[in-house]
């Protein structure tokens, strides 16, 4: 059993708590962190009746490195599950190496005034974790994240061939707004206005926002 310390409390955030909550037998304590910590405290008094796991909230700047430092030394958690926006992965990140804490995202770092995600400003930490003796587990979300895994675990059980892999993000409900978000809503945007990427006989294509339809 451990402590988790989880940074966000959006709607991602919820859905991994309410998760950790049901596991209690991994989740010993989990603490969640984030800018109001009110939204933490109404998390809290909804799920610690029902779960054996230890809830703590605390406010937090994830900008703040220095902030995220002092709390991550006073809570002393096992790993840093990032739950915060992109662009906040490398000040979180920062905070880890200070204080030698393993560390979760499920989106990768964005710069915050350029719409386009890639690896590279974490990777640039590979040798920097690899020394401090701690790991950092990058895009464990759902694309990238648990799609690979099922698409790893079918061609790997399931099918003696596979030629292409379609992945589709949709909401399988109707709130009545217009634009149906299914987690950050300015995340959304960007995506859906950014350059699209697909690898294709080993080369990368990019394609333009909405160039390609599917009905």
């Amino acid at each position: 059993m451990g402590k988790c310390m989880i940074i966000g409390c959006g709607g991602v955030a919820s859905v991994a708590i309410h998760k950790c909550c049901q596991n209690s037998e991994v989740f010993e304590g989990i603490m969640i962190a984030s800018r109001t910590k009110s939204k933490c405290d109404a998390l809290k008094e909804k799920l610690q009746p029902t779960t054996k796991t230890v809830i703590e909230t605390a406010q937090v700047n994830a900008d703040n490195v220095d902030e995220l430092v002092a709390l991550i030394n006073s809570y002393k958690p096992d790993v840093v599950l990032n739950l915060a926006l992109p662009y906040q992965d490398l000040t979180i990140m920062d905070a880890c190496l200070a204080t030698k804490t393993h560390y979760v995202d499920t989106a990768n770092y964005e710069p915050l005034d350029t719409a386009k995600f890639e690896y590279k400003w974490q990777w640039a930490y590979r040798e920097k974790f690899e020394q401090a003796g701690i790991t950092a587990l990058l895009g464990s979300g759902f694309d990238p994240g648990v799609t690979g895994v099922f698409s790893a675990y079918a061609m790997k059980h399931e099918f003696d061939e596979i030629n292409y892999i379609d992945i589709l993000d949709c909401n399988g409900g109707d709130h009545g707004y217009p634009f149906a978000t299914n987690f950050n809503p300015e995340i959304n945007i960007r995506e859906v206005s950014a350059k699209g990427s697909y690898i294709e006989d080993g080369k990368w294509v990019e394609t333009e926002p909405m160039e390609i339809k599917r009905v």
